[in-house]
């Protein structure tokens, strides 16, 4: 069938790696002006940056531009339509092909740019010899990414409940807790998982770690890979200090045609989706899954108008092992699936750019659906498994619809546990974990703790014996004795 001539086609796509070397990375809006230019020569029309409408650039972590988009339009020539600048979350990169499409579906625009690049590993190269980049951009070192303020509970706060790797392994351990799986199972399953994304990263030029390991290697502590959280080591997790980018140029079918885009670099967009679980881990009835997740899949699938059997690529969004696995149970997919879960190696061993990891993994998607994958699904994860984007791509055109308000303001709408800030009292542990410090010495337990009444809260302990005890045998599911010091609550014992 001929698409919708206001259809959103991918036309052109880039990705680079900067690997380090006796060369320091540009800076990233030199990155991205990089990428941009690629994306363009990709879509077979070098010219094709002439026609940009929208110059669209993921949240940058590495360097403060005064205004982005601003910037990389007056290199690139750009001189109108929208000009956007995302905030830090890893779903931003889709997110704002998401507005791009929506736009294009419009007739709003009919070429639009989304670009993104970090460059921090040269800039904690720099750091390191306590120098600073010599980038003469009229820029400044970048501040505090996020307002912890507006995203933190004042309980969050207190008991240090901030890191993603220790929101991410105690959901990883709700999950595992609510399956009845052991510690030891849980761990070997995670490790498979691991396993085959380093052999997918193994194999691409552009990976960050492009080294094989075996599940043992990724999931074992030792001195090179030290306890972060448990159960995640530091191979589980994502490596933030990389210097890469990417680029996704977007265009309406019209647009496509009267440019003279080559057919076999056009890849629809079939459909796209974005929804919101609470801010508030405690907050969430179920920890063991995400119902944000759950509803933004399906419901871009059946937009799409295709099924998980009609996708030959996946990559799945896995700064932690609990975002690859609450997607892989929301979509009902097989541990052992030939499919598998990334088309990049992963945020472990490809990279993670920031908030920008997912432009790496609609680029690699892109072109294995041109090589003949026929569709694929792309998801991003932000914040604490909070915020959740699903895209459909295929080789073939389809009717495109955009996503209903209405879903996204249901899952906003939806009530929530009460979360209170002193616990005293019996409580039953929903999730926990054990933070690690920087020689890999267990240091901290943290607890999500139910109330009888159903009221959540958060609790801490330093105590060596308790953490011996609940190192030694999960906590998940017990009775624990829980009191209040300050703005903190203590983790006593089980109870009696």
């Amino acid at each position: 069938m001929r698409p919708d001539p206001r259809s959103p086609v991918v036309v052109g796509v880039a990705q680079r790696t900067w690997h380090p070397g006796p060369e320091p990375a540009p800076a990233p809006l030199v990155l991205w002006e990089t990428v941009a230019r690629a994306a363009a020569d990709d879509a077979g029309r070098s010219s094709l940056l002439d026609r940009v409408q929208g110059v669209n650039v993921v949240h940058c972590a590495t360097w403060e531009y005064d205004d982005p988009a601003a910037r990389l339009a007056e290199r690139l020539g750009v001189s109108a339509g929208p000009r956007d600048t995302s905030s830090l979350a890893g779903t931003a990169h889709q997110q704002m092909i998401d507005a791009a499409a929506a736009r294009i579906l419009a007739g709003e625009t009919d070429v639009e740019l989304v670009v993104g690049g970090e460059a921090l590993w040269t800039v904690r190269t720099y750091a390191r010899a306590g120098e600073t980049p010599p980038w003469d951009l009229g820029t400044a070192p970048i501040g505090p990414p996020i307002d912890l303020q507006a995203w933190y509970l004042p309980t969050e706060l207190a008991h240090g409940v901030i890191p993603a790797w220790l929101t991410f392994a105690l959901l990883d351990d709700a999950r595992r807790h609510h399956l009845g799986i052991t510690p030891a199972d849980h761990r070997a399953q995670m490790g498979r998982d691991l396993e085959a994304m380093a052999r997918v990263a193994a194999a691409s030029p552009h990976a960050w770690r492009p080294t094989a390991r075996s599940a043992d290697e990724i999931t074992t502590p030792a001195p090179d890979n030290r306890w972060v959280a448990t159960p995640y080591t530091k191979r589980m997790v994502a490596v933030p200090d990389v210097d890469m980018a990417a680029a996704t140029i977007v265009t309406s079918a019209e647009a496509a045609d009267r440019l003279g885009i080559p057919e076999d670099r056009r890849v629809h967009l079939r459909a796209w989706g974005y929804g919101q679980d609470s801010a508030h881990l405690a907050a969430r009835d179920d920890l063991h899954r995400s119902l944000a997740m759950q509803t933004v899949f399906a419901d871009t699938f059946r937009r799409a108008g295709l099924a998980l059997d009609d996708i030959g690529v996946i990559d799945l969004y896995s700064c932690f092992p609990s975002s690859i696995d609450f997607a892989r149970d929301t979509l009902g997919l097989a541990a052992d699936d030939p499919r598998g879960v990334t088309a990049t190696g992963g945020l472990p061993f490809h990279g993670a750019p920031s908030a920008n990891y997912v432009g790496h993994s609609v680029a690699a998607v892109v072109e294995r659906i041109r090589a003949g994958a026929g569709a694929g699904l792309v998801t991003g994860v932000g914040m604490h498994m909070t915020k959740h984007v699903a895209a459909v791509y295929a080789d073939t055109p389809g009717p495109v619809v955009a996503p209903d308000p209405a879903l996204e303001a249901g899952l906003a709408a939806r009530p929530e546990r009460t979360v209170v800030a002193t616990v005293d009292g019996t409580v039953t542990v929903a999730a926990q974990t054990v933070v690690h410090d920087r020689t890999g010495a267990p240091t901290t337990a943290i607890v999500i703790g139910t109330g009888a009444d159903g009221t959540r809260g958060y609790a801490r302990t330093e105590d060596p014996g308790v953490i011996a005890d609940m190192l030694a045998a999960p906590w998940t599911g017990r009775a624990v004795a829980v009191v209040p010091d300050g703005t903190t609550n203590r983790i006593v014992a089980p109870a009696p």
